[in-house]
């Protein structure tokens, strides 16, 4: 079983353990001060949310634990998903799923656009990672490119327009 709550204090290590499994995509996290300290700052002002498993999710999986987190921001009408990760052996189980809908519906009051910053098309974790095709599942459409992520790599801003009231995705 898997339940989706807000991150506390302690819970750094647990975001820790999903950014390694995704650093190749996205660059250094665990050995960043700076991740662990946007990570401690959204846990603070109650902007994380943690995915737990509190049994094995399939037969091979690791022991019960941390197995998707999701950082937000909001500057309304302005949303931002700052960081989602979902652990390698849930990814396409729904956890990355529940985390916006729980998201969408703890953090955004709509009318107003949800934005996130993912992979360009020419990124190997474009397709890999299943980020662009998870984000455009939920009816986030492509927008303009951005800026490189810290590994260098494409990346490009994905949108969502949200009505009054908001919908669970």
């Amino acid at each position: 079983m898997i339940t989706i709550r807000p991150a506390r204090d302690g819970d750094l290590d647990g975001f820790l353990t999903l950014a390694a499994q995704v650093e190749h995509w996205f660059g250094p996290m665990v050995e960043e001060p700076g991740f662990h300290r946007a990570v401690e700052a959204h846990i603070r002002t109650g902007a994380a949310l943690i995915a737990e498993a509190t049994e094995p999710v399939a037969p091979s999986a690791e022991a019960p634990g941390p197995v998707g987190g999701l950082l937000f921001g909001a500057d309304p009408p302005t949303y931002h998903v700052h960081w989602l990760v979902t652990a390698a052996h849930c990814r396409g189980a729904g956890v990355g799923r529940r985390l916006m809908a729980e998201a969408m519906l703890r953090y955004v009051s709509g009318p107003g656009t949800v934005e996130v910053v993912t992979f360009g098309p020419d990124h190997p974790g474009a397709v890999e990672s299943g980020a662009r095709a998870f984000y455009e599942k939920l009816g986030f459409a492509p927008g303009e490119p951005t800026d490189p992520g810290p590994e260098g790599g494409s990346r490009q801003i994905y949108r969502l327009d949200v009505p009054d009231p908001v919908r669970p995705v």
